[in-house]
């Protein structure tokens, strides 16, 4: 590694090897590390990604990359009730290998200029004069070192280590977080459709989900609420998301008869993304900065989408020094696009939290595939005037969702 660049990328995920490709092709001097041996290694999410998501980024995924084509996905009530939602340009998407789809991204930042570093960990920022100047690094079987750069950028996902160094929020309260775990399962035969099951008795403040992939195989998993695990409230055990997975899958009439392939749990982000992402000669993008869809906890799309908005703006930054006010219209443009539909969807992860499994069985019964459009648009009216006026009582608990 050279002893200075214009930019150090602290993580290869997809926001930070998206910032990378960007700001490589564009003239900038980039480094990325990354703490693991190998880039996308190991997975740790569903890998689902939207067709439209990946419309404004300019690459075409290649097919290595994927592991299922999705046309649309079955919801499920509590009481069994589907709706099977297919939407083109809506629905549509995929399930993708992610250990070769995060290689990818990084290869074509590669491309592009970038270089690459893997099992390099930031351990500190450096700073001259109270500036921050570059990033304390080590390597593997290797001294400590400084590298020095005008601009870091966190893309550290969950960890956010430097982020917190930096100054920035980075605590994850258990109110909003998802404990999750999921497994790599086989032999499952699907229709190319995602599932979704809702029900307190089966995932409190949560869902299962069953997302299809090649070879009969598919990836099982559960996500609950963080603040439902707490093991000695009061006394009473909390919410276990493995037991209630095994559960699930003890009774799945295809599932129950299928091996595991994989497995592993953690955490995710479901709550409201920082104040801010950018200070002066630092940014925070992507999972660092809590940019994850409250509603699914996907976060790939919402990582991309950040990470070429925020190297545009270093790139024109560029001239004028890294300082916060240059660095502001990333954060201002942030939070009037992808941020006003994140703030949307945590308003109804807020108010979906409330409503017992018997509400919901009367949602599933009341709404639509337009429905489901226009919630997951962000229009929650139309489909709130339907639920109420079945059930009245539901008014004040969803009033939130259209004021």
């Amino acid at each position: 590694m050279k002893p200075d660049y214009d930019v150090i990328v602290i993580g290869g995920g997809p926001a930070g090897s998206t910032f990378a490709r960007y700001a490589a092709q564009s003239g900038m001097d980039v480094l990325v590390i990354d703490k693991r041996k190998e880039i996308g290694v190991p997975v740790r999410c569903g890998e689902g990604l939207g067709l439209r998501e990946v419309a404004a980024q300019d690459i075409e995924i290649p097919k290595r990359a994927i592991s299922t084509d999705i046309y649309g996905a079955r919801v499920v009530a509590p009481n069994g009730k589907e709706i099977v939602w297919k939407e083109e340009g809506l629905t549509t998407g995929w399930v993708l290998e992610r250990k070769v789809f995060d290689k990818w991204l990084c290869e074509l930042a590669i491309d592009k200029g970038a270089e690459v570093r893997t099992y390099v960990r930031a351990l500190d920022l450096i700073r001259e004069n109270g500036k921050i100047s570059g990033v304390k690094v080590a390597r593997w079987g290797k001294d400590e070192e400084e590298i020095g750069a005008p601009l870091v950028v966190s893309a550290e996902g969950m960890e956010a280590r430097i982020a917190k160094k930096a100054g920035f929020d980075t605590v994850h309260r258990l109110y909003d977080v998802d404990t999750c775990y999921q497994y790599e399962m086989k032999p499952y035969d699907h229709q190319n459709l995602i599932e979704l099951y809702f029900g307190n008795r089966i995932a409190p403040r949560g869902y299962v989900w069953i997302f299809p992939k090649s070879d009969r195989r598919a990836n099982v998993g559960i996500g609950i609420g963080g603040n439902l695990t707490d093991w000695d409230k009061n006394g009473i055990p909390g919410a276990d998301p493995k037991k209630l997975l095994d559960e699930f899958i003890a009774n799945h009439p295809q599932l129950k008869e299928s091996s595991t392939l994989d497995d592993f749990g953690g955490v995710i982000s479901v709550g409201a993304p920082l104040n801010e992402f950018v200070r002066d000669n630092f940014m925070v993008i992507g999972t660092a900065g809590k940019q994850v869809d409250p509603i699914h906890g996907g976060g790939i799309a919402l990582a991309m989408e950040a990470g070429l908005l925020a190297a545009k703006v270093a790139l024109d930054a560029k001239g004028r020094g890294y300082t916060r006010d240059s660095l502001l219209e990333y954060e201002r443009k942030w939070k009037e696009s992808a941020g006003r539909k994140v703030a949307k969807r945590l308003l109804l992860r807020k108010a979906v939290e409330k409503l017992s499994d018997d509400d919901l069985n009367h949602i599933f019964n009341s709404i639509t595939q337009n429905d489901l459009n226009s919630v997951m648009a962000g229009n929650f009216a139309g489909p709130v005037a339907k639920v109420v006026a079945g059930r009245p009582q539901l008014l004040k608990m969803l009033s939130a969702l259209t004021s």
